[in-house]
């Protein structure tokens, strides 16, 4: 049977960024012979001048029913409240879809200009709870003032939550260096992060083919500059996952260059690691990697998921054209210090994926 996608362009240079990679993705259909059906709708900004709101409940079905998902950046700033429809379309997906893992590779790439260029890692960050009001509730909001001058927000951390996406660091650590360092803050936090280190300790411990280490939030902040070369699969809480991929990918050349992959056991989102950069948008510049290797990594995804090994072949293929074309400082977008647009950015890494 084709599997089916379902690819929401998104705000800002969402659209533009996803048409080039749509038709990346295209040219891997024909050459791969892949078995798959993509279809399109509208997603934030777009979808609320039509339906009212951001991400209707009809849209959601849409993407549970689909094999995967590709999700342009959202520009979450320019949304009404939440009341009149303005609902953060990651977020929602992340819940409704239950993408507990975040995985976000850094590595540098040959060429491009980088703090780190001896990183080659994978974070891969919890999703679903942690310090984040829009995901931490079953109703309400994780986030209250009981008086005008006083703010809390409340963390959850659960076993179950800890236990799966260690599990899943674990799995991505076995196709790796074997290596899995588990971070927390559980000095300080001795009952959300301790909960968290243990079970993810207790987890890792039945890989007996990985070396497991701890590190403390603060003091990996630190290693990622001073020792990036030494660092394997990362798996970590939402916040500080989400904190230390930005910087593991600003040192390995920027979020430009980052791929992105929202997963569960059912379901998987790739999703662009930067923002909808509105400043740009419409200009026909922006860089198109981010959402193109975060693709290959639904390919891959799907392809183990389905046992389809053109899938993971094709995915395999986009990274490596990726990494190719963009050695030459001329084959590269403006943001890397090139000469071109999107679109011949685009038509550059088709063509040479086709050859």
């Amino acid at each position: 049977m084709s599997l089916q996608l379902l690819a929401l362009a998104g705000d800002g240079i969402g659209p533009e960024i996803t048409a080039a990679t749509l038709q990346l993705l295209a040219a891997a259909q024909r050459k791969f012979k892949l078995d798959i059906v993509v279809t399109t709708d509208d997603v934030g900004v777009a979808s609320h001048r039509k339906h009212g709101h951001t991400i209707p409940d009809s849209l959601v079905a849409r993407a549970r029913a689909a094999d995967g998902v590709i999700l342009g950046p959202c520009d979450t700033y320019a949304y009404p409240p939440v009341d009149q429809g303005g609902v953060n379309p990651s977020m929602t997906l992340r819940r409704q879809m239950d993408l507990y893992a975040n995985i976000r590779p850094s590595r540098a790439v040959p060429g491009v200009d980088c703090l780190t260029p001896n990183m080659d890692l994978v974070i891969v960050r919890e999703n679903t709870e942690g310090f984040y009001a829009d995901r931490n509730m079953f109703a309400g909001g994780g986030e209250f003032m009981p008086t005008p001058d006083v703010a809390i927000a409340m963390r959850k951390i659960t076993r179950e939550g800890s236990r799966r996406v260690a599990r899943a660091a674990c799995e991505i650590a076995r196709t790796r260096g074997r290596k899995l360092l588990i971070v927390s803050k559980a000095n300080v936090l001795k009952l959300s992060d301790g909960l968290f280190r243990r079970e993810a300790e207790a987890v890792a411990a039945e890989y007996k083919d990985l070396t497991v280490a701890h590190e403390l939030v603060d003091a990996m902040a630190s290693l990622l500059v001073r020792t990036p070369g030494a660092f394997d699969v990362i798996v970590t809480t939402n916040m500080f996952g989400d904190i230390l991929s930005n910087q593991a990918s600003e040192l390995a050349g920027g979020l430009g260059l980052a791929g992105s992959l929202n997963a569960g056991d059912a379901h998987a989102m790739a999703q662009a690691s930067h923002g909808s950069a509105p400043d740009i948008a419409g200009k026909g510049i922006a860089n198109p990697t981010s959402l193109m290797l975060s693709v290959a990594m639904l390919l891959d995804w799907l392809g183990q998921r389905h046992a389809r090994a053109e899938l993971r072949q094709a995915g395999a293929a986009i990274d490596a054209v990726l990494r190719e074309v963009l050695k030459s400082r001329g084959n590269r977008t403006s943001d890397l210090g090139g000469p071109l647009g999107t679109a011949a950015f685009a038509d550059l890494v088709r063509a040479a994926l086709e050859q």
